[in-house]
């Protein structure tokens, strides 16, 4: 098949992104809304969430939806996908970037944060995928993208309940990429280091020497940049990825390798 600049295109495409009111998931939204497709933008803070909206929209020049709510409750991504057929009548692509971990030593945890952690980031993706894999099938089409975690691979400090939450939703990716390629859906997860971004900001004020872990763990000498995680989700959700599924990339700076 020829390609050329066009099949990376995203016109006409309908993309929800999880957790993109800011940071990763406001990058990626940009990324997909640049490249031609109509984004629905999601958050937990109301007045947030609209004003990335409205400023996506400002920047990009295209349609773009928003959703507030906790996307770890069943019937909150019912509202949001609903939401999303209703204003523009299908789904083409889902991001899967809601999370946010409760990143303490493991046994420095509460039961309470453990369970924070689980919902923010497995659950939030479990009924995302659940809720939207129907209308994709239906229609014969869908790339859903995660964003997992470099640490499930390298155990970084203080990361193993949140690995545990992002080590499911890797593994999540295999068995729904399996299950559902001959609907031409294909399931991927892009797995990040540190970011450099708000939450590795917070680190630096509160603990110095933990951040430079971190980023010392990466051959590159710094965190991911937001722009390059949200390059490679856009990749997958073009044409010519369509034959990637089932895989785990590590944009990562080399700080696990193979």
């Amino acid at each position: 098949m020829e390609m050329n600049q066009q099949n990376h295109s995203l016109s006409g495409k309908i993309a929800i992104v999880t957790g993109s009111a800011r940071g990763i998931g406001y990058g990626i939204a940009k990324a997909l809304s640049e490249q031609g497709a109509l984004v629905v933008v999601t958050g937990t803070d109301e007045e947030r969430t609209r004003k990335a909206a409205k400023d996506l929209a400002a920047i990009t020049q295209k349609d773009v939806d928003y959703f507030s709510g906790d996307l770890s409750k069943e019937e909150n991504v019912d509202k949001l996908i609903t939401r999303t057929i209703e204003r523009f009548g299908k789904v083409d692509i889902l991001v899967n970037n809601a999370g946010g971990g409760v990143i303490l030593p493991f046994l420095s945890h509460t039961p309470e944060t453990l369970k924070t952690t689980i919902d923010r980031n497995l659950w939030t993706t479990l009924w995302a995928c659940y809720k939207t894999l129907p209308h994709m099938v239906e229609q014969n089409y869908g790339r859903i993208i995660n964003i997992g975690a470099d640490s499930v691979r390298n155990g970084l400090w203080d990361h193993a309940a949140y690995n545990a939450a992002k080590g499911g939703v890797h593994a999540l990716t295999t068995g729904l990429a399996r299950e559902f390629a001959g609907y031409d859906i294909t399931v991927n997860t892009i797995a990040p280091p540190a970011v450099e971004s708000e939450p590795l900001d917070r680190v630096r004020e509160k603990d110095p020497e933990l951040a430079k872990k971190y980023v010392d763990i990466i051959p590159k000498g710094r965190g991911a940049y937001v722009e390059e995680i949200a390059d490679a989700v856009w990749y997958l959700a073009t044409d010519p990825a369509r034959f990637i599924t089932g895989q785990v990339i590590s944009v990562n700076g080399g700080s696990t390798m193979l």
